[in-house]
């Protein structure tokens, strides 16, 4: 849709809202921000690559993809190898600054070993963006609304965008605060908050899907004895290595919950996925047998698995679509696994190995 001239209205700040709002405001007559949850933005960076440097990586290039498949993300990071609360406070600084000025989410993120599982020191990391924002803009009381504080840094997806921020010292662009004033309704030409009505042209929805599950339980899937799939995993998904579920013969997952999925370089887990399973059904074919299904005592001990890990960390204390919380009556739970790429590969491949252990194999 052509936005130019026109009013438009936004709801949704994540990652998506976060994107396309800069290109809407710099062709809007105007653009209202609907801001339930301010939402931490790191800059992307993004520049022209150095031909030396580029020559230079793809010569190296299997061996980078082999530190990837090894990885925690799915991405190689260089941290600094250190807990946050045992570093000095003036060389966090640095180190945090350093990486905000290079770009990139995952870096930032992964610069200590305790941001992600200590919420102390989650908050100099949070406190540091938050700084950052009120360095960018202008106005002292928007840039209050524009800081994260009801959930630590990373636990939702960490945006990533060069001009948000900066895009609210513009004087076609307001923030609606609709956690203090929230909306009421929608009419043809406008939306109205418990405060103030808007007019507007256009309204755009940047509020999210449902992840993870949405796109197998909104299909009729059913398993040994016509159980729906949904039926299943009324109480959340349950998932043996996030590839397969008791129950359901045959059905393999690509980046199920219950794996790495959506807390990974996507790519390399997919890859890692469909290359298991096809070693699987070639050792299937091999074997003489005719169907595979995860046994209920290992999609048991490997939900439990998923949960501790998740929990030894600061993502479920967000309400994050990671949890469902973004959709009405979705089952509050944490639905990928935490425990690092590499290390669940590996552990995917010991159970190929030994014969694909905690699955029933049958002709």
């Amino acid at each position: 849709m052509d936005f130019a001239g026109k009013r438009v209205g936004l709801i949704g700040t994540g990652s998506t809202g976060i994107q396309v709002a800069p290109e809407i405001a710099a062709v809007a007559d105007h653009l209202y921000v609907f801001q339930r949850t301010a939402n931490f933005a790191v800059p992307n960076r993004n520049k022209p690559l150095d031909p030396e440097w580029e020559r230079s990586f793809k010569a190296d290039y299997r061996s980078y993809r082999k530190q990837a498949q090894a990885s925690f993300l799915g991405v190689p990071i260089t941290g600094t190898g250190r807990p946050a609360l045992q570093e000095p406070a003036g060389q966090i600084q640095r180190n945090l600054m350093e990486r905000w000025r290079a770009g990139g989410g995952m870096p930032f993120l992964g610069a200590y070993t305790d941001v992600l599982v200590d919420r102390a020191a989650n908050d100099i990391v949070a406190e540091f963006m938050r700084d950052r924002i009120r360095e960018t803009v202008a106005d002292p009381e928007l840039a209050e609304l524009l800081c994260p504080r009801a959930y630590p840094v990373g636990a939702k997806r960490l945006c990533q965008s060069d001009e948000y921020f900066a895009m609210f010292n513009q004087p076609n662009v307001t923030l609606v605060d609709i956690r203090s004033a929230p909306i009421e309704s929608a009419y043809p030409g406008g939306l109205r908050t418990s405060a103030a009505d808007y007019e507007l042209d256009a309204l755009v929805f940047a509020t999210g899907f449902d992840a993870l599950t949405g796109s197998l339980t909104r299909i009729d899937i059913r398993g040994a004895g016509g159980v729906p799939l949904a039926e299943k995993w009324a109480a959340g998904p349950r998932t043996y290595l996030g590839v397969a579920t008791a129950g359901f013969p045959n059905m393999f997952m690509i980046t199920g919950p219950g794996s790495p999925s959506v807390l990974s370089n996507m790519v390399v887990s997919i890859e890692q996925h469909v290359e298991w399973i096809r070693d699987c059904i070639g050792y299937l074919g091999s074997c003489g047998f005719s169907a595979v299904e995860a046994k209920p005592s290992a999609e048991d001990a490997w939900v439990a698995h998923a949960n501790e890990v998740a929990y030894s960390t600061v993502f479920p204390m967000a309400e994050s679509w990671y949890i469902g919380a973004n959709i009405p009556g979705k089952p509050r739970v944490f639905m990928p696994y935490l425990g690092g790429v590499g290390p669940y590969r590996s552990r995917c491949d010991e159970v190929a190995a030994a014969g694909y252990e905690g699955f029933v194999l049958s002709v």
